[in-house]
């Protein structure tokens, strides 16, 4: 047998566990996770490479009506996973019954393999989680339909066997060296600091930020790192720097603690914030961000 090769994209909505997935299938922390949705706003490819294959995941944000041209941009990703897999995952999870029709029938119609994955079994009985596996074998007679409980990592290893059974033979679309994704450090630097706005403050703050990594400079002892948090208004600033400037030098700290373990080295974190009006309405910020418009 030759060597295998292809995209494997996961889909599905916001907040059933897509980037925890992605990061259990390819051994790392790609994709920023949080317990709120709409977390990930770019597609980000994670490669894993074995002796005969390669498997490039891709995870995307989640599938959703836009109400901003942010949005729609995001969809667009969603659209590019779409054209180009050779493998989908879609995922749900136990509290799910609905899907979106448009997205699967472009599934459906591409006649690629897809793996329906049921997130959170672990939340139900097993008798529930049987049923759950029957509904959707109902609704996708032509898909394998696997339980996992992502957050326990259980199961997780029954979808990385059922890509390799269904993987095409290709030779590698990226050479077999260190690289784990095709985004560059800074991207996942901005990520990380992303991920902790999320988590540390609550309501339309974080959806209305964006991280830019301004400088990364590699020394002997320490890599200094500046970063720029845009927000659309001076209320939401004021929220992100805090009394004192207490909120952003707690979440300075957070940042620092996850950006060192993911370089492995000592990390010296200077944060900044700026205005933008409305930048996830602005086409020209949203290019610079690096969203499609």
């Amino acid at each position: 047998m030759g060597h295998k090769a292809g995209f494997v994209n996961i889909l599905g909505h916001p907040n059933v566990g897509k980037s925890t997935l992605m990061n259990l299938l390819t051994g790392e922390k790609l994709s920023i996770i949080t317990a709120k949705a709409q977390t990930t706003r770019h597609r980000i490819l994670g490669i894993v490479n074995g002796t005969d294959y390669q498997i490039v995941y891709s995870d995307t944000p989640g599938i959703l009506k836009p109400h901003y041209k942010l949005h729609k941009s995001m969809m667009k990703f969603v659209d590019s996973a779409l054209q180009d897999a050779d493998v989908f995952l879609y995922m749900t999870e136990v509290g799910e019954n609905g899907f979106e029709e448009d997205v699967i029938r472009k599934i459906q119609k591409s006649g690629k393999p897809l793996i329906l994955i049921i997130n959170k079994v672990d939340l139900v009985k097993p008798e529930e989680a049987e049923q759950k596996i029957l509904f959707w074998k109902n609704q996708f007679p032509g898909a394998e339909v696997i339980p996992v409980a992502a957050a326990l990592n259980y199961n997780v290893d029954k979808v990385t066997e059922s890509v390799l059974r269904l993987l095409p033979e290709n030779p590698p679309y990226f050479e077999k060296d260190d690289e784990l994704s095709d985004r560059p450090l800074r991207f996942f630097i901005s990520e990380i600091i992303r991920e902790k706005i999320f988590i540390q403050f609550t309501k339309e703050v974080p959806y209305s930020t964006e991280v830019v990594v301004e400088s990364y400079k590699e020394g002997e002892k320490i890599t200094v790192i500046a970063a720029t948090i845009f927000v659309e208004r001076e209320t939401q600033k004021a929220i992100i720097l805090g009394h004192k400037g207490a909120a952003i030098k707690k979440l300075g700290m957070a940042a620092r603690k996850d950006i060192e373990a993911f370089i492995g080295a000592k990390v010296y974190l200077e944060l900044s914030i700026k205005v933008s009006d409305d930048w996830r309405q602005d086409e020209r910020q949203l290019k610079r961000f690096g969203y499609e418009a």
